[in-house]
């Protein structure tokens, strides 16, 4: 049996992986195995790894990966990342007009 390659990430993936699968965990609405099912289909990680990080976290004694960030940080953070993403969105969505646009331009120039 061939085994797929192992993958290396980084701990800002694990951290941001391992915070998803908490909170989705903690809302109390999903199973553990539901939560790391749905986080690692986002992430594109193995549910299995996921548990493995999460359960190895809980193990350390620690609730987060990142428990030593005060919550001045972790909100700044938070802040700035989402800033990124609405920009990394806005880029998009102005991308997905133009070559909708331009599709529509080409068949209705036919």
């Amino acid at each position: 049996m061939i085994m797929p390659a192992s993958r290396k990430y980084d701990e800002e993936t694990r951290a941001r992986a391992i915070r998803m699968c908490q909170d989705r965990i903690s809302e109390g609405n999903t199973s553990k195995a539901a939560a790391y099912r749905e986080v690692g289909e986002l992430l594109g990680i193995s549910a299995e790894t996921l548990r493995g990080w999460v359960d190895r976290v809980l193990t350390d004694g620690r609730h987060r990966p990142d428990s030593n960030e005060a919550p001045a940080d972790e909100i700044a953070r938070l802040r700035r990342e989402n800033a990124q993403l609405k920009r990394a969105n806005e880029i998009l969505k102005t991308a997905s007009a133009f070559f909708a646009q331009a599709e529509l331009d080409r068949t209705l120039g036919q």
